[in-house]
């Protein structure tokens, strides 16, 4: 697939100027130049964030009201309850406030809706419930904002509702005693990017101010706020830069045991910011995807050793069916696109039999590798439920808006989408959006490369890769820096691990440096020994022998013109 290459060009006078103010490399600041990092953030709060570039959590909508309806309740040792979702995002908020409640004195409970018997969200069904076992004050976590009947509902009942949530609100507000999100309208607070378990934060935050406790209280959780940070997806800016590089130092010393012996289990060295993507995270989503939601919880407020032990080794399991699951999917899925869907603009595709609490990773997958959205259903008799993923410059969520005559109900965001719908309706839905997509162009849209700075080989030094970790952590808004190199003489060339990944060895003039293309093992035989090529990659240091040299981790490969 052709990728388009676009590399900025940083300003000479902006990049001196940083590098004289703030002494660092040069590579450094060219990529803060480029990202425009120096014009919209304090450049010194970027490199080395600290608690004190924490926000006034007062100044977010509700808070205040929110706080004193809870100190209420703890005044008069009022039980409550927190509602919260199944993903890593909620299992942390909850994690979070409920510790941080009951150490101030107060009875806590928790509820999680089963994924697959209930949904994400609020649920008139879970709300009786808690009514029923004698709740009268609800707190919501990374959930709630969309769920307006459900809270009138809960208002019947008698059930008082404090909503935290980073999600986009409706036209209309649930009519609750307190909505806590900074997407609303009206919102003031500086930072709108949160994840549900930041908003959480920000709770303790305000709440510790309040009852004039030390800042320890609620920093001392930035660990498990920092996992469903990373976890989340969020832009790794502002804010949840903060949580994300002071909570990573904290998960090196966590004192909270599940999250300890999680890391154990998964045998990483090193934490930072793709330990918690891909290592952690993918453990506490699984879960929630094999409806067994309570046992992430459970890790994380667990106090044994050997109790930890035991779930975080059942994460594996289920991590580990997920993935076979998802394996045996993703195969039937590709069976079909190559069959007869492969020049479709859209790539829409159902069946029976696909597990409802996967589809959504295959979905991005798909996505991923032929550059086209995606939608998969799942049907359980005639009702079929599914998951969607977009590229950029397709929404998505819109497109379904203006297709939604054959769709039982949708939700989303531009990029990805959840979706309900009839088997009898699921021909037309498809033909339906492919019409849009090609009436929109999307078959026209080349994915992009975006290139932070070119580099030469003879003008990058171990010294230089090693000074990119001030960079870190890396996630959305803040990726990993991409370099091209140009006009590389290809050294040599083979494929490793049964032709899955790409090794090369590059040389310009005297200079060599060793690359390796995760999963393009198939480009082997695309190149030959001496052949000119440009490269786009992450730069890295590999640690061989006790030997250290720097290699490229290939992002794309192109014959030089």
């Amino acid at each position: 697939m052709n990728k388009k290459w676009e590399c900025c060009e940083a300003e000479e006078t902006r990049v001196k100027d940083i590098v004289q103010k703030y002494n660092i490399s040069e590579i450094i600041a060219k990529v803060i130049v480029n990202r425009n990092i120096d014009k919209t953030e304090n450049v010194e709060k970027f490199l080395n964030p600290t608690r004190k570039d924490f926000h006034d959590p007062f100044l977010m909508p509700d808070m205040e009201k929110a706080i004193n309806r809870i100190l209420k309740a703890l005044e008069d040792k009022q039980k409550l309850i927190i509602y919260g979702d199944y993903d890593a995002d909620g299992i942390t908020s909850i994690t979070v406030l409920k510790k941080f409640l009951e150490e101030q004195g107060m009875e806590v409970a928790s509820y999680i809706p089963n994924r697959l018997d209930e949904g994400y969200g609020l649920n008139k069904d879970a709300i009786k419930g808690i009514y029923d076992d004698g709740y009268r004050l609800m707190i919501t976590v990374d959930c709630g904002i969309s769920g307006l009947e459900e809270v009138e509902y809960a208002n019947s009942l008698g059930i008082e509702t404090i909503i935290t949530d980073h999600h986009e609100p409706a036209e209309n507000l649930p009519n609750a005693y307190a909505v806590v999100d900074a997407k609303r309208k009206d919102n003031t607070y500086p930072f709108n990017q949160l994840a549900g378990v930041g908003v959480v934060f920000k709770v303790i935050q305000a709440l510790s101010i309040k009852l004039g406790l030390d800042e320890k209280e609620y920093l001392k959780y930035l660990d498990i706020v920092c996992v469903g940070t990373i976890s989340d997806i969020v832009p790794l800016v502002d804010e949840n830069r903060v949580i994300a590089k002071l909570g990573l130092k904290l998960i090196e010393v966590t004192k909270n045991i599940g999250l300890r012996t999680l890391l154990e289990t998964i045998g990483s060295k090193t934490v930072d910011s793709g330990t918690i993507s891909f290592g952690v995270a993918p453990r506490i989503n699984a879960c929630g995807r094999m409806g067994f939601q309570q046992e992430a919880l459970d890790l994380f407020l667990c106090d044994n050793v050997e109790e930890a032990k035991k779930i975080a080794q059942r994460l594996n399991e289920y991590n580990q069916e997920r993935q076979k699951e998802e394996k045996q999917i993703f195969e039937q899925v590709m069976k079909k696109i190559e069959a007869g869907e492969k020049e479709k603009t859209c790539l829409i595709l159902g069946s029976e039999g696909w597990h409802h609490g996967i589809i959504g990773i295959v979905s991005s997958k798909v996505t991923e590798m032929y550059f086209k959205p995606s939608i998969l259903i799942c049907f359980e008799g005639e009702e079929g439920k599914g998951s969607g993923r977009s590229i950029p410059g397709f929404d998505l969520h819109d497109a379904l808006s203006k297709c939604s005559k054959y769709i039982d109900k949708f939700g989303g965001h531009s990029m990805a989408i959840g979706i309900s719908i009839k088997k009898d309706n699921f021909e037309n839905f498809k033909n339906e959006v492919e019409e849009f997509a090609k009436d929109n162009n999307v078959g026209d849209i080349i994915p992009i490369i975006h290139i932070d700075e070119e580099v030469s080989l003879k003008n990058i030094n171990i010294e230089d890769v090693e000074s990119l970790k001030l960079l870190e952590p890396y996630g959305e808004a803040n990726k990993n820096p991409l370099f091209v190199f140009r006009k590389l003489k290809i050294n040599s060339i083979r494929s490793l691990s049964e032709g899955k990944h790409l090794k090369l060895t590059l040389k310009d003039e005297n200079y060599i440096i060793d690359a390796i293309g995760f999963n393009m093992g198939n480009l082997s035989e695309q190149y030959r020994l001496d052949d000119k090529v440009d490269v786009v990659g992450t730069l890295d240091i590999n640690t061989f022998n006790g030997n250290r040299n720097i290699q490229i981790i290939l992002k794309d490969i192109k014959l030089t013109v």
